[in-house]
């Protein structure tokens, strides 16, 4: 008798948690967007309440970009001081400075630079206009100043043990994206069809009750176990 409630006991230990955030002054972790708030039925965002992602702090990116604008500043400011001094010009900006002045535009060296220079430009302003953080999904929203993101390998466990629990599947794997959910599965003895009819069926209410806010596109693919002799 004791032993069904041990293992519900154990399934809901290990079962993974959506990472909760509270708005507002007291808001703490992950920063959230400023969207609109759903409305009574907890709906925004065409149906979907919650659904846009969290935005990422970008710190490495921030910091890396800034220690590498003070050393230049600092090192060109250096050399300003020096020749207030009366001290030689630093040799590098004094060779730059000709390099500068001799090539022409159309010279290879200076066509690179200004492709690296544009480059990290480009860099910089996708990660300024992009949430980033696709490794969490975000989950419909049911009140107004709590959001909830579900990790992504975490929802792929969910999915895979749901997966394993369909008769005739020896095996299988998921993985979780953004927009699709593909599920690989292995029978050994039901007709591949019937296990892949049944997956479609067990995996999408699944899905259904992850309460994402943009359940990704199923995706179930399965064939079967090689036999061995």
């Amino acid at each position: 008798m004791s032993e069904p409630h041990g293992s519900q006991d154990s399934e809901r230990l290990t079962r993974p948690l959506p990472v909760l955030e509270k708005e507002g002054p007291a808001a703490s972790g992950v920063p959230a967007d400023r969207g609109p708030l759903p409305g009574p039925d907890g709906a925004h965002d065409g149906g979907h309440g919650g659904g846009h992602r969290f935005w990422s702090a970008r710190r490495v990116p921030a910091a890396v970009v800034a220690v590498l604008l003070l050393a230049l500043a600092g090192l060109l400011l250096y050399d300003i001081a020096a020749v207030r001094a009366d001290r030689p010009v630093m040799r590098w900006r004094r060779e730059l400075a000709r390099q500068l002045a001799e090539r022409p535009l159309d010279d290879i060296w200076v066509l690179v630079g200004a492709g690296v220079a544009a480059a990290l430009g480009l860099w910089l302003v996708l990660l300024a206009v992009t949430p980033g953080l696709r490794g969490l999904l975000p989950m419909r929203r049911t009140h107004p100043d709590v959001r909830a993101v579900l990790d992504r390998p975490a929802a792929a466990t969910v999915l895979r043990d749901r997966a394993m629990e369909v008769p005739g599947v020896q095996s299988a794997r998921v993985s979780v994206g953004c927009r699709k959910a593909v599920a690989r599965a292995v029978s050994h003895f039901r007709d591949p069809d019937d296990v892949r009819a049944e997956l479609d069926a067990v995996l999408a209410e699944a899905i259904a009750a992850l309460g994402l806010a943009r359940p990704p596109r199923l995706s179930v693919r399965v064939r079967r176990s090689e036999r061995k002799g």
